[in-house]
């Protein structure tokens, strides 16, 4: 009996080990995967996988298994994330839980991010990747959609609220001249030609990707070389915003997947333009 006892306790370890590695690698590369990677672990427990999409999109198709998740669903009041046991409800809901691995995708990659940042404020960063592309790139690269409904995830999800991701208007104000930050300014040039902070850098979301039909990420050293452009080397630490988030979470995680030390402020610039005496650029009038 005990030579049996050993030896099941041994087949356990064997199946158990491969899976803990696939679900949470701790390098940075493991935020993006591949199509190739996901069907290779779409009929296993260890990852889910979460649609973040408008309804009619979801149900027209969607990778099988995955349930859908609207950005609205984790923001209450002034587009602000909702308290964290309300915001690990909702992604629970979306079938995360304590353990596993969540794929995130949808077609529009800033809200996206707003969902991957919403995982990281809680503590689930490290165990949240992107798909690096759509379904339109899922379908291209021959992997079969569903139109099936999945219901509700059961699973519970513990939030850890980790401190050194959001940042607010006060803790950005007392920065302002501090060099070992660098403030980015994740808007349209026409945005930021309208008004926007001092000090800041302004880079485009888009240009994070190589194929931006199919939303496929550039490599890592692309992605880390187009933020060194914009003055972010290492040893700085980067700071974004938008107009209320989105985009600036999307920046966020691409700045996180290059290796470096990144925080979001969430209320971006309609908080910032809406205080009184917080500073402000123009571009002068000509």
């Amino acid at each position: 009996m005990p030579g049996k006892t050993a030896a099941a306790l041994l087949s356990l370890m064997l199946v158990t080990v491969p899976v803990l590695a696939q679900t949470g690698p701790a390098d940075p590369s493991g935020m993006v995967v591949t199509t190739a990677w996901l069907a290779e672990r779409l009929d296993g427990p260890a990852v889910v996988v979460i649609a973040v999409d408008d309804q009619p999109v979801y149900e027209a198709g969607h990778i099988p298994g995955a349930r859908r998740l609207s950005h609205t669903d984790t923001a209450g009041a002034n587009h602000r994330l909702l308290p964290p046991h309300q915001l690990a409800a909702a992604l629970a809901r979306a079938g995360a839980s304590d353990g596993v691995r969540v794929v995130l995708y949808g077609d529009n990659p800033m809200e996206t991010g707003w969902i991957y940042m919403a995982f990281a404020s809680i503590g689930f960063g490290d165990r949240t990747s992107m798909l690096s592309g759509n379904l339109a790139a899922w379908r291209a690269d021959g992997h079969p959609i569903s139109q099936d409904r999945v219901p509700a995830g059961e699973g519970r999800l513990t939030p850890q609220p980790a401190p050194n991701v959001i940042v607010d208007a006060p803790w950005v104000r007392d920065r302002l001249d501090d060099t070992s930050i660098e403030l980015l300014d994740v808007r349209t040039t026409r945005e930021w030609n309208g008004g926007r902070l001092p000090g800041a850098t302004l880079i485009l979301w888009q240009d994070l990707f190589q194929n931006r039909d199919q939303m496929r990420f550039k490599s890592r050293d692309e992605i880390r070389a187009l933020l060194e452009q914009a003055g972010v080397v290492p040893g700085r630490q980067v700071v974004t915003y938008c107009a209320v988030g989105m985009r600036a979470s999307l920046m966020y995680f691409a700045a996180r997947y290059a290796g470096h030390d990144a925080r979001v402020y969430v209320g971006s610039w309609q908080d910032w333009s809406a205080r009184a005496g917080y500073p402000i650029v123009r571009e002068p009038e000509l």
